[in-house]
């Protein structure tokens, strides 16, 4: 209990300094109703099968809502704790009977959803009969760009203490993982060699699980594209959050031994 109160009480003030009218409200509230606008329950696969549900959740989890969530968290990770450790604000934080890494946890945990829930409204019955398709796709969409990012900009703003600058490469690393995407799948069709693939596989997992669903069950996906095993996805979205950790390890360890105000 000791503990357990001054976590919370840094945790409330982190939820107030992130989410503050009026920006922030106004991306929560696209992100909520992008979740109802942009599900796609027309495209090319008939309403049943692991594929419709990931179809579905990938619709779900597309660019226009993808670029919110990104915008959300790196403007929560880098912009707000960068503000806490500019103007002193971490400095009131440790004289709070926490560890250190207790305190960044509390800091996290408000910029890191409610799409699960949103999906759950609108087709309950594909959630109920493939809820793991469904866990599955949002974990690897967690896990990239959004977590990587999150990951990445936190190592910069502990290290820079500049939110602004943190913030700002981070939009940079995301529309450069776009670009690359886009990249390795134009080289690997030229080529008719998926070693790139592979490798962006561990980076960023679902390019791996999107090949295993589309070639399960689109129309007129090519033999020749690679299509990974269900058990290679599993060991891309492994290897996937394995770096994740390891860069959040990094900053926790950063934070708490080496940190300096």
């Amino acid at each position: 209990m000791r503990k357990g109160r001054p976590f919370l009480e840094i945790f409330t003030y982190a939820i107030d300094e992130d989410y503050r009218l009026p920006i922030l409200e106004i991306f929560a509230f696209l992100f909520a109703l992008g979740t109802f606008v942009f599900a796609d329950f027309a495209g090319v696969y008939d309403r049943a099968g692991e594929t419709f549900a990931y179809s579905l959740v990938n619709t779900l989890c597309g660019f226009p809502l993808m670029f919110i969530f990104v915008v959300l968290i790196l403007k929560n990770v880098a912009y707000g704790l960068g503000s806490d450790l500019d103007r002193g604000v971490m400095q009131t934080l440790f004289s709070y009977p926490l560890k250190r890494r207790h305190i960044l946890t509390a800091r996290l945990l408000s910029g890191l959803g409610i799409q699960i829930f949103g999906l759950f409204l609108l087709a309950p019955d594909i959630v109920a009969t493939y809820p793991s398709t469904v866990f599955l796709t949002y974990a690897a969409y967690l896990c990239s760009p959004a977590l990587l990012l999150a990951g990445l900009v936190l190592l910069l703003t502990l290290r820079l203490k500049r939110g602004g600058v943190a913030l700002v490469i981070g939009f940079i690393l995301f529309l450069a993982g776009l670009i690359i995407s886009s990249l390795v799948t134009s080289i690997a069709y030229v080529t008719d060699s998926h070693v790139l693939q592979k490798i962006w596989a561990v980076i960023n997992p679902n390019s791996a699980l999107q090949a295993y669903y589309y070639h399960m069950g689109a129309v007129g996906f090519a033999s020749e594209t690679w299509v990974p095993s269900f058990s290679e996805v599993l060991l891309y979205l492994g290897a996937g959050y394995l770096i994740v950790a390891v860069l959040f390890v990094v900053g926790y360890i950063y934070f708490d031994r080496r940190l300096e105000i």
